[in-house]
């Protein structure tokens, strides 16, 4: 390993995350009541410019008067290139800071955009004398931010998690797609003619490279990544399949914009009774082979070794914290 320590940021289940429109306080308490391990009280995309400002009253109202239980609590706020983003910041800390835990910010482009709200949170936690630090929870959603995703990841203590913003990344790279989130059957690869065979289409997954090089980034500075929104809400093998994609390159959360979607990522990004009894038997041989002054050692055909080691651990530590 490197010398380079790397700090995690803290450990939160954000295994789904739902988004929750701050003009509509009628799902509220829904959400609160729900299996979701996050929720994020919208006040960018999903508010309309003459609603914002009630949006951003009830989102006040709904953090201080509804009992979120134990659920991680989020706002994303309007983007830095607005005039409702200082306000919503002000307000919402000044006035609901201390059950708060997480602020979104949309389209994160470099990382001053990260330094200029860490210093006005900064400065809202020291005047209102607030016991709890504000997390960041960064979307990554434009071509200047997947260019400066590193420097993005590491701007600031106060980063949690990235998360990809498919849509608007979809429309900054200028994609050829309408969806949100999902594949396209134009990109795909087609098999060469063999003999009198029928050429077979295998369609790909267009955002493979976008959410692994994100997910590069927040290991690297030890963040959460978490996939973004899958449009379709009524297309839930998709959804599962999207999520599926995701887990495998290292997320460990998918967001919600349906209540309906919450299962499944929950499903899909929680270990199997199978995988954490797999990982805890890998410990187990490990254990036995440190005993007998081995590195290495065969457990069902298969070579496992102090990386073997690492890597169930991860799985274990995941089903201890969904446990407590």
């Amino acid at each position: 390993m490197s010398f380079h320590a790397i700090d995690p940021a803290p450990a939160r289940l954000n295994r789904s995350e739902l988004a929750v429109p701050g003009s509509q306080p009628s799902l509220f308490e829904k959400a609160a009541s729900s299996a979701v391990d996050v929720v994020f009280l919208d006040l960018e995309d999903a508010v309309a410019p003459n609603e914002k400002e009630q949006a951003r009253r009830n989102i006040i109202a709904a953090i201080n008067d509804i009992d979120w239980g134990n659920k991680t609590l989020s706002v994303r706020i309007n983007g830095l290139d607005t005039h409702y983003m200082y306000r919503d910041v002000v307000d919402v800390l000044e006035q609901a800071g201390q059950r708060l835990d997480l602020l979104m910010i949309p389209k994160v482009g470099t990382a001053a955009d990260v330094y200029a709200l860490d210093m006005l949170v900064t400065q809202i936690e020291a005047a209102m004398q607030l016991q709890k630090r504000i997390g960041f929870e960064l979307i990554i959603e434009t071509a200047l931010g997947m260019q400066n995703v590193t420097e993005i990841a590491a701007a600031s203590r106060r980063n949690e998690s990235l998360h990809f913003g498919v849509a608007d990344y979809a429309a900054s790279t200028r994609a050829r797609t309408t969806v949100i989130g999902g594949v396209n059957p134009d990109y795909a690869v087609l098999t060469d003619p063999l003999g009198n065979q029928e050429r077979q289409s295998h369609w790909g997954d267009m955002w493979h490279y976008a959410l692994a090089r994100m997910v590069v980034a927040c290991r690297a500075n030890g963040l959460r990544p978490i996939d973004g929104p899958f449009g379709d809400f009524q297309d839930a093998d998709g959804y599962t399949a999207a999520a599926k994609r995701a887990a495998v390159l290292g997320c460990e959360g998918k967001w919600a914009i349906h209540p309906s979607q919450v299962a499944l990522a929950n499903a899909v990004m929680s270990p199997s009774e199978a995988e954490i009894t797999q990982a805890k038997r890998i410990l187990e041989a490990m254990a036995e082979a440190e005993k007998a002054g081995k590195g290495a050692v065969s457990l069902d055909g298969r070579l496992i070794d102090y990386a073997s080691i690492r890597q169930a651990t991860v799985m274990v530590e995941k089903a201890a914290q969904l446990s407590d």
